[in-house]
């Protein structure tokens, strides 16, 4: 048991660095800055280490990246809603390609629309210049570019049966 939480505690953090040192490949869409791996690695963490993993290593990540000017503050709605929700799919279905939906519809949607009322507060923009869709489309470009790359990665261990050794 020991080893096991000691295995998944050194991949989360090798996870969680590939996301902060990831985000250096960023793309300014709107007002986000598109950060495909974090999403790459927030499905990575869904499949390799469950939910409670996937959200923790979204969180460290987009605090390391905040800390650092890598990211905004809009990254933690975002990665963390498609991280828990991919997590809850891949647990309850064990379908990769509907944990890569799962991904983006989190962040997109879900973490899209969460980020409204934190712009306003926490960055100070008025209401009035930023709709409820303004964060939507850069959260979709940026979490299906992440989709893809981590659907070349799972599919190809699966197609290697390394992702069986791997999962538990």
């Amino acid at each position: 048991m020991k080893n096991q939480n000691v295995r998944k505690l050194c991949m989360a953090g090798i996870l969680c660095a590939a996301a902060v040192v990831g985000s250096l490949f960023s793309v300014p869409v709107f007002g986000s800055k598109c950060a495909p791996v974090q999403h790459m690695v927030n499905i990575l963490c869904a499949i390799l280490l469950g939910p409670w993993y996937a959200v923790g290593v979204a969180f460290c990540a987009s605090l390391i990246r905040n800390l650092m000017s890598l990211g905004s503050l809009l990254a933690f709605p975002g990665s963390m809603f498609g991280a828990l929700l991919c997590a809850l799919v891949y647990r309850k279905t064990r379908n990769t390609w509907m944990t890569y939906i799962a991904e983006v519809f989190g962040t997109a949607v879900l973490g899209g629309l969460s980020v409204y009322p934190i712009a306003i507060f926490f960055m100070g923009q008025p209401a009035g210049e930023i709709a409820f869709y303004a964060y939507v489309v850069p959260f979709l470009i940026s979490t299906a570019g992440g989709a893809v790359l981590s659907a070349v990665i799972v599919e190809s261990l699966k197609k290697t049966k390394v992702l069986s050794k791997i999962v538990q």
